[in-house]
Parts: C-alpha cells; structure tokens; sequence
C-alpha cells in the first residue's frame, strides 16, 4: 500500500542513468522500443509502476514528435536559402539574371506601352507648362505685358490640347484614314494661303503664320507635319494590301511628290527646320515600308543636296553651322545665342539654382521659352531636370516604337512609327541644338516649348498612339478585365456553386 501511496502522490519515474543523443529514453519507465533509436530500452515487465510507465511513455513520444518537429523547422530556412545540409547559407545564383527576368516580364506586360505614352506625354507636358512660366516671365515683363502672358496662352492650349487628345484616343482607327484626306487638303490651302500678301506674316525671319486677330495666329506647317503622317500611312497601307509596295513606282508615287509640295511650301517661307522634320518623316515612313537600300540611299542623296545647296545660298544658315560647338561669341556676335546656351546649362550644376532663378533669362538668351527653354531647364533644374526630360522623352520613343512593332495593322504600323519618327527627331534636333552639337534649326521641344501651334497636333499624335496602344488585343483583354463589371461577372463564373448548407 505504501509503494500504492507514492505513486499516487508522484507519478514521475525514479531518475535512471542519463545518456546522450537518442539513450535519454533509458531514463523513463516504461517507454517502448523506438525504431532507429539507438539505445533504446525495453521497459521490465515486473516493474510495479504500470500507469507511471504508461505515463512515460506518452511523454517519450511527445518529446519524439517535438524534438523532430524543432528540427524540421530549423532545416527550412537553410533550404529556403539553399544551404546544405549544415544549414549555411549560400548566395542565389543569377542575382542579375533574375532581376533582369523580371524587368522584362515587367517591360513585356500587355499594357506596358499604354502606361508609358500616356505617363511620359502627361509629365512632359506639365513640366513643359511650369517651364514655360518660369523662363517667360522676364521676357513678358520686358515687353510691358502681365508676368503669366504666355502661361496663359500656353495653359489654354495645353486645354485645348487634352480635348484633342482624348478625341484622338477614342477615335476608331477606319475615322483616322478617312479624315487624313480632308486634313491634308486644309494643310495644303493654309500654307498657300501664308504666301499671300496681308494674310501671311513673317516671324523671326519666316514667312508661316497666318495671324488669326488678338494675340492668335497660326502656323500651318505644324499641322502638315501630321497631315502628311496619316495621309502616308493610308496610302502605304492600302498598297500594302494590294501587294503593290514591291514596284518603285507605286512606293514613291504619288507619296514622294506630294511630300515635295510640302517641301517647297515651307522652303517658300524660308522654315529649314520644319522642312527637316518633314524629310526626317519622309524617310521614316520609307523606312517602314520595306523601301530597298538603293532606292532609300537615292532618296537621301537628292535630298542632301537639296539641302547643301540651300545652305550654301544662305549667310544666315552657313553662319548656323559655323556655331556648332563653338564657346566664343565671334567677331559679329553670330554665336550668341548658342554660347549663352552652353553657359545656361554650364551654371546649372547637379540640381540647378532652382525655379525661377536663371540669370540667362534676363536677356541674356534669346527665345528662352521657345528654342532654348532646354537650357533654361538645365540652368533651373540643373543635370537631374534635364536627364529626366530625356528619360521622358526615351520611354515615350519607346513605347511608340513598341506599338509599331507589335501590330498587325500596317496602317498603325506606319502611323506609330511616322509621329515617333516626327516627336524623336524634333526633341533630337532642338537638345542637340542647346547642347552645341547640331546647328540651330529653330523648332521647339515638342509638348515642352512654348507655342499652341505645335503643341495642338503633337497632343493629338499623342492621342493616336494611345489608341493605337489600345487596339493591340492583348491590351484590350487587359483593359477589359479591369471594367468592375466584367471583372465581377468574372468572378461569378470562377466561383463553384455549393450546395446549400455548405459552408
């Protein structure tokens, strides 16, 4: 009864001898046979303390499952890490390759170039309008007029700008080729009309405004910029699916020539720098439409030409050349306005002396709004204003580059490629011109610069980007799915009916 009484009081084993690893369980009456355990003892059969053992070996199993269970979790993140069986570490191999991996499945998502013209239009032309206001203030003053004078003209514009362009993005792409004919013909009758006495007016030298009444007027050779783009895509287009690209005479006639009518339109008016964006167009369109290397290097020769020997017939063009990368004035100050713009951007630094605090802009550099509102950017903003406006532009080349790439409509094909031809060559000539390294042609930062005239059919090819973005079908899935409507009908169809009382 005593040996009764004490178990009852305790029911712990009495200790036993303590041994290492697995032999522990030696120490518990009781505890069974455990497979693969080395050391394991057999409990004797005359022991008195049944239930203890019992007990015990409950315990022993507990202790079992835990102390695997401990291990277990302790191996995981080793073999998360990719470590050994001793649990070091090891470092992920294809650390780059895999961050690259995902760049580009980032960079390859259905929406990608959708995202990327209407975020990089969108920022370029806010920045546009915030720097506009800054380097326009001094020369708004100077000529008597409100501070925010040409702020408002361009906010205006900008407004006007946004309505064409969510008009372009939502026009079906069949309304695009019927109206490229009627828009060309407009082009056409405009331009004529700025030859003519008392309607035209001549700026800075060139002959391309129509003057409009008040503080308006018009520069007809900006929207035959895209007239000639949609027009060309339609006829290459249409060509292309007669199979008729293949002979010379059906891809230069009658696109070449009537690109060469509006080539000696704008030469009429003495504006080179339109003119180049045109024939940069041109090729551009040639390009894409598979034109041979013979015939592409023909075009291009006559075109040199003509263009060396209007140089060569102008004072003022040679004098344009001969500023390229030039640091002094010269003799006759010819280089002024090239110098100044060096040393706008030179003064500029990292992060810029800040908004509103250019020095070059108190008439030190003429057009800073215009022309030369990059080196105003680079003077205010400083190297990161400046690599972000080129950032900007970049994506937004890319993206319509992309979208002529991945289409199977040749007339997208052409018109993508035609206004990312127009808007990357423009930006190129007019940064290479403030950076000293092309001449000056005189055409403004598209969606950046000041000027309605060229802000208004650029919002628009923007536009036409964007819809063509969102013809692509893998973009219009996208787009779709994120309708609350058919995403909620979507759901309904994924989840599985249950039988009523299941929970």
């Amino acid at each position: 009864m005593a040996a009764d009484d004490t178990a009852d009081r305790d029911p712990r084993p009495a200790p036993g001898p303590v041994r290492r690893g697995w032999g522990f369980l030696g120490a518990l009456q009781g505890a069974p046979v455990l497979a693969g355990a080395p050391g394991g003892v057999k409990a004797p059969e005359e022991s008195a303390h049944a239930g203890a053992g019992a007990r015990a070996g409950r315990l022993a199993g507990l202790l079992l499952r835990g102390r695997a269970a401990g291990a277990a979790v302790r191996r995981t993140p080793a073999a998360r890490r990719g470590g050994g069986r001793s649990g070091t570490p090891r470092r992920p191999r294809g650390g780059p390759r895999r961050f690259y991996e995902r760049m580009r499945r980032a960079w390859d998502r259905p929406l990608t170039a959708y995202y990327l013209i209407l975020g990089s239009g969108l920022l370029i032309t806010v920045l546009g309008l915030v720097m506009v206001y800054s380097a326009s203030m001094i020369y708004a003053l100077q000529l008597s007029l409100p501070a925010t004078y040409f702020f408002r003209k361009q906010f205006l514009a900008v407004v006007l700008g946004t309505g064409l362009l969510l008009l372009a993005s939502r026009m079906p792409i069949k309304l695009n080729r019927a109206l490229s004919y009627p828009l060309l013909v407009g082009t056409v009758f405009l331009m004529v009309l700025v030859q003519v006495p008392g309607i035209g007016r001549a700026v800075n030298g060139n002959q391309n405004w129509i003057y409009l009444g008040g503080p308006f007027q018009l520069q007809p050779s900006e929207f035959g910029k895209l007239a000639l783009i949609l027009w060309g895509a339609d006829l290459l287009a249409r060509k292309q699916d007669k199979r008729l690209l293949t002979q010379w005479k059906h891809l230069l006639v009658p696109f070449v020539p009537v690109a060469l009518m509006l080539l000696g339109l704008i030469m009429l008016g003495g504006d080179m720098g339109t003119a180049i964006i045109l024939t940069a167009i041109l090729f551009g369109l040639l390009w894409l439409a598979g034109a041979p290397t013979r015939l592409f290097a023909g075009v291009l020769a006559v075109a040199g030409l003509i263009g060396f020997a209007l140089i060569k017939t102008s004072e003022n063009r040679l004098s344009r050349f001969s500023c390229v990368g030039a640091i002094d004035l010269g003799p006759d100050g010819e280089c002024w306005q090239a110098v100044h713009g060096i040393y706008a951007l030179a003064s500029g630094g990292w992060f810029g002396s800040g908004l509103g605090a250019s020095v070059e802009k108190w008439g030190q550099l003429p057009e800073p709004h215009t022309d030369f509102i990059f080196a105003i950017t680079g003077e205010e903003l400083g190297l990161a204003g400046t690599l972000s406006v080129l950032a900007l532009f970049a994506a937004l080349g890319y993206a319509g580059i992309r979208v002529a790439g991945r289409t199977e409509d040749p007339f997208v094909r052409y018109a993508a490629g035609g206004v990312t031809t127009w808007i990357t060559v423009q930006a190129v000539i007019n940064i290479g011109a403030v950076l000293g390294l092309l001449p000056i042609a005189g055409v403004p930062l598209p969606l950046f610069s000041y000027g309605g005239s060229a802000l208004l059919p650029t919002m628009f090819a923007i536009g036409l980007l964007i819809a063509f973005a969102r013809e692509d079908p893998a973009a219009k899935a996208a787009l779709a799915m994120r309708r609350p409507g058919v995403r909620w009908k979507t759901m309904r169809r994924r989840v599985k009916k249950r039988p009523s009382g299941e929970r």
